[in-house]
């Protein structure tokens, strides 16, 4: 067996060099260095980043969602209402219905304004004396056209606000709590203003619709339903909702007109009982080609 010698070779060649040292023959060295560890990790965790405004009103919302999915009503009402307050919308849910209703006040004092302008004028030309004809034909024109500028009442619309939409989520979800909680008129507050803050928001105006039907305001409900179809065009479900609705509308106003004939009638026969006679002693038979009515008199009935 031949024996190793360290002789020609440099065994010092490797100190300070971090890997493997191979000696060659003639008394060089090559280093393979070694590859590099992983550094070992700190003692000191990193700092966290806290979470935003807009991170702790989703996790409310998720929260709300839980507790409504649950049907803890009450406890996602709660729920929904820390994503509102948490969310950092420029403008709070308080100053949107403020400004809607001070718009609205001046809308209402305007229409005031017109109408009684309106009144005063019908009641100068009412005492003028047209002298001749032209000036009769100017004042029956005036009276009956409108003028060209005449507008009707504005709509508020609130400007797009940062996190607006995210708003609009929350307090369509609040909305639903509300509805489940009977508390209708509450719920149709908040779908107002959701749909304020995103006016193109389908669900928003879906779940006003549901309250308005609630208590039976059944046309209201409709059209928002109907305005529900039009953002959603290929929403089988809206659409099913549009006709359902149509279809209670109908009936609604068809036993609105019986009752009201039925009244008119009622008081028809009162006022004619006093000669002795009721409206069955009149006929009504209408004309198939004119569609007009003739009335017939017959005292004997």
């Amino acid at each position: 067996m031949s024996k190793f010698s360290s002789e020609g070779f440099d065994l010092n060649a490797g100190e300070g060099v971090s890997g493997d040292v191979i000696f060659e023959i003639g008394g060089g060295t090559t280093v393979i260095p070694k590859e590099e560890e992983a550094e070992a990790p700190s003692s000191q965790s990193p700092i966290d980043t806290p979470p935003t405004p807009l991170d702790e009103a989703e996790e409310w919302k998720q929260r709300g969602n839980e507790e409504f999915k649950n049907k803890n009503y009450l406890e996602a009402y709660d729920m929904y209402t820390e994503a509102i307050e948490a969310c950092p919308c420029p403008v709070t849910v308080e100053d949107i219905s403020r400004q809607r209703d001070e718009f609205d006040e001046m809308e209402r004092e305007k229409a005031r304004s017109r109408l009684e302008e309106e009144t005063q004028q019908r009641s100068r030309r009412g005492t003028e004396k047209a002298t001749d004809n032209d000036k009769k034909d100017e004042n029956t024109k005036s009276q009956s056209t409108p003028p060209e500028n005449a507008q009707g009442p504005e709509i508020f619309e609130l400007e797009p606000q940062e996190h607006g939409e995210k708003l609009a989520i929350f307090l369509n979800n609040r909305s639903a709590s509300l509805i489940q909680l009977e508390r209708f008129e509450d719920a149709i507050e908040d779908a107002n203003v959701a749909i304020l803050l995103n006016p193109r928001y389908t669900k928003a105006y879906v779940r006003r619709s549901s309250a308005f039907e609630k208590m039976e305001r059944t046309e209201e409900a409709l059209r928002d339903m109907k305005r529900a179809l039009e953002l959603e065009p290929s929403n089988a479900t809206v659409r099913k909702s549009v006709m359902r609705l149509q279809k209670v509308e109908d009936e609604r106003l068809e036993k609105l007109k019986e009752e009201t004939m039925s009244k008119l009638k009622d008081l028809g026969n009162s006022l004619l009982g006093n000669f002795g006679l009721s409206l069955n002693n009149f006929n009504a038979v209408q004309d198939p080609n004119t569609g007009s009515y003739s009335i017939s008199f017959d005292q004997n009935k």
